[in-house]
């Protein structure tokens, strides 16, 4: 069975970074052809999906997030994270961490983590 569990701080204070972890289990990142994902969710609107990072390393990212975006892996405890540079009000959302077989910006991803609210504010 495989599960994806997000980690990381629920608050953050304006101008501060922001890492968030997801733990896979039940799968390795590395299997092939797997893509890991993160999208986000601000309150009110719609999904938006941030960057990947695929199974072989390649790192992809939105054009609109690419200059505050960074994703990363450890295979060795099999997770991957995300990190924003320096958070604003906007960035607050629900990150969702995803994965499976798809492509990179895909939304329809065949697993899911529950989700992690981060809130930005001072």
């Amino acid at each position: 069975q495989v599960q994806l569990q997000e980690s990381g701080p629920g608050l953050v204070k304006p101008s501060q970074p922001l890492a968030l972890s997801c733990t896979v289990s039940g799968v390795s990142l590395t299997t092939s052809y797997y893509v890991w994902s993160w999208i986000r969710q601000p309150p009110g609107k719609g999904m938006e999906w941030m960057g990947a990072i695929a199974y072989d390393g390649s790192t992809y990212y939105s054009p609109s997030l690419k200059n505050h975006t960074s994703i990363s892996r450890d295979t060795s405890k099999n997770h991957f994270s995300l990190q924003l540079r320096s958070v604003t009000p906007e960035d607050t959302a629900v990150y969702y961490c995803a994965g499976g077989l798809g492509s990179p910006a895909d939304y329809d991803m065949d697993y899911w983590g529950r989700g992690t609210l981060v809130t930005v504010s001072s």
